[in-house]
């Protein structure tokens, strides 16, 4: 892809929120500092990476690299900024700084990195930013804020979509929940980059290309209260064209399916009938309903024994909290039981199969509330039987939607229980990272004028690893990533088929040989000489390699119980370097 063409894709999506100005004023003051110092013809090297992975799992993926470009690619102040800097910062900075941050733009800035939406391991810099010091520091808290909540938002998002299962779909339901129009937004991107299916999001549907999906609220229902408040009560039938009274149509089903659901008729709502049908004339080829309005389902139970639906006793199963708090119940030792379905369920089987009448399909229904496991399998069983009476065996598959609150832990635990639900709508867990609010990636300057430069601390997690660096991701025979591998530049690239020294960088006694069957380097330079040398790839297929990456790891590391550390390890050379350096610049202390 050529460079004008990238322009004008980027330019087209840049977040008017991104620009020069998005950044901490010590940035500003610390490039002041360093052009009053005479170091503007210094080149640095600094290396954007994180020290933990979140969630307590044991990758992450890496998101948010196609916002840096475009950051890169429109980094410039304005005359405006200009003007708000020589009003905001002390008056004794020379205007000679002003004009030169005027003429700033990041053509001497190099910018290599992973490739977006590969998995990533603590310490392997996802971004290494070579270039003039003043401009590469500049740059620190904008590109932090663009990868930090990014990748965060798609290692959830992943992490989701692995204990769902292929099979089930997943929806991004949280712009209502999420921490601002821009946080709405991105976590629509990045949960799509995931693995979700979709997203409620319509702005980012539009932006992004994201399949948009949606029902109606209860608000929807209740704003109906009785059968007249329809307005409109035929449809053109889809094959005959003749015109249809899906109300009576519908009526007429509410009555014969009452005694084989074994549920009065008086029990169900006209208004959220009237509702569901009105639904059913505006979208008769999409009818997928919310029926937990009213009660879905109620039972009395007479004693004191309760059976769950799988047989297990307690409180394991799955309701709102990721419990089952309602069983089914049957009948033991005399006591009474009953159990009906109510309103919810028996309109909406009335109104799809009138529906079915008029030459139309509908999709399903969503439950938002209540005791998700235990409502999904009466559900189920209920459209089976449906089903089976009337010969239509589509019926039974009618797609069953769950959302409410629902996060890591409901998901596996509705699995343990048996449930039947086909799609998870998720938003608050999801679109605020609520597990872990913040990845904790850094910026750390590596090196200055071809001198490596290390950070110190008594935290051993907080040394960083100097130098300009590599990175490598050997695997092993079984073809699973085995060992991420950083090295110095100036060292050879490690080769298939011969052995390989990996060392802890900071254990001494910690280290291994490996013999890989496959090596992946794993930089790439994506910004050079002012142009995007790599055009960003499509959503859709960032989102392939995220599921493509992820196979490439071992189950265990994947796991979400106490899952298996991924190891990282430095060549023998960058080891040695690294300690050689550290006790350099390490002060000696003195007793007394």
């Amino acid at each position: 892809m050529s460079n004008d063409k990238f322009d004008e894709k980027t330019m087209a999506r840049q977040n008017g929120v991104v620009q020069p100005l998005l950044t901490d004023l010590y940035q500003i003051t610390m490039a002041y500092a360093y052009w009053k110092s005479g170091k503007v013809n210094d080149v640095a090297v600094f290396d954007l990476f994180f020290r933990t992975n979140p969630f307590q799992g044991e990758f992450t993926i890496f998101a948010g690299l196609e916002e840096c470009l475009k950051f890169l690619q429109n980094f410039h102040y304005s005359d405006s900024d200009i003007k708000y800097l020589r009003e905001t910062l002390p008056t004794t900075i020379e205007p000679e700084f002003f004009d030169y941050l005027k003429d700033l733009t990041c053509k001497d800035i190099t910018l290599s990195a992973i490739e977006e939406g590969s998995v990533v391991f603590p310490r392997v810099p996802l971004l290494r930013v070579e270039g003039p010091l003043i401009i590469a520091q500049l740059l620190e808290t904008t590109l932090l804020t663009l990868v930090n909540f990014a990748s965060l938002m798609a290692t959830n998002a992943a992490r989701y979509r692995m204990f769902a299962g292929k099979n089930i779909s997943l929806l991004e339901f949280g712009l209502r929940r999420a921490q601002g129009p821009d946080g709405g937004l991105s976590a629509s991107k990045y949960s799509y980059i995931g693995g979700f299916d979709g997203t409620s999001n319509v702005l980012a549907g539009k932006m992004f290309n994201i399949p948009v999906k949606g029902t109606h609220a209860h608000s929807y229902v209740t704003s109906f209260s009785t059968l007249d408040d329809i307005q409109r009560v035929t449809l053109q039938h889809a094959q005959t064209h003749q015109q249809c009274n899906l109300l009576e149509i519908a009526m007429e089903w509410r009555n014969r399916l009452s005694p084989l659901l074994d549920a009065s008729t008086e029990e169900a709502s006209d208004g959220e009938l009237a509702a569901l049908i009105s639904y059913a004339l505006a979208f008769p080829t999409g009818f997928l309903a919310l029926v937990d309005t009213y009660d879905v389902k109620r039972y009395r139970l007479d004693g004191l024994h309760r059976q769950h639906i799988n047989g297990h006793s307690g409180n394991r199963n799955c309701g709102t909290n990721g419990r089952i708090n309602s069983p089914t119940i049957r009948s033991r030792r005399g006591y009474t039981v009953e159990r009906t379905l109510r309103s919810g369920l028996l309109n909406f089987c009335a109104v799809a199969l009138a529906l079915h009448d008029c030459g139309y399909r509908a999709v399903g229904i969503r439950i938002d509330s209540g005791d998700l496991a235990y409502l999904s399998v009466l559900a189920r069983d209920t459209f089976k039987r449906i089903a089976d009476t009337h010969d239509l065996p589509w019926f039974a598959k009618l797609t069953i939607v769950a959302s409410n609150d629902i996060n890591e832990e409901t998901i596996l635990s509705l699995h343990e229980q048996g449930h039947a639900i086909d799609c998870f709508g998720i938003g608050t867990h999801l679109v605020t990272c609520q597990r872990q609010p913040a990845l904790g990636c850094v910026y750390k300057l590596v090196e200055i004028n071809g001198q490596p430069r290390i950070k110190l601390s008594q935290d051993v997690g907080k040394v960083t690893i100097p130098g300009h660096k590599e990175a490598y991701r050997l695997f092993g025979a079984d073809g699973h990533a085995l060992i991420d591998l950083l090295q110095r530049s100036s060292e050879a690239a490690p080769e298939v088929g011969q052995k390989v020294l990996c060392r802890h960088p900071f254990q001494e006694s910690k280290r291994a040989y490996v013999i890989p069957s496959k090596v992946e380097h794993l930089y790439k330079v994506y910004w050079k000489d002012g142009y995007v040398s790599i055009a960003p790839k499509p959503l859709s297929e960032v989102r392939e390699r995220v599921q493509a990456s992820l196979r490439t790891l071992r189950q265990d590391i994947k796991r979400n119980l106490n899952p298996t550390p991924y190891k990282v390890a430095v060549s023998d050379d960058l080891y040695t370097f690294i300690h050689d350096l550290w006790l350099q610049n390490a002060p000696i202390g003195e007793l007394s």
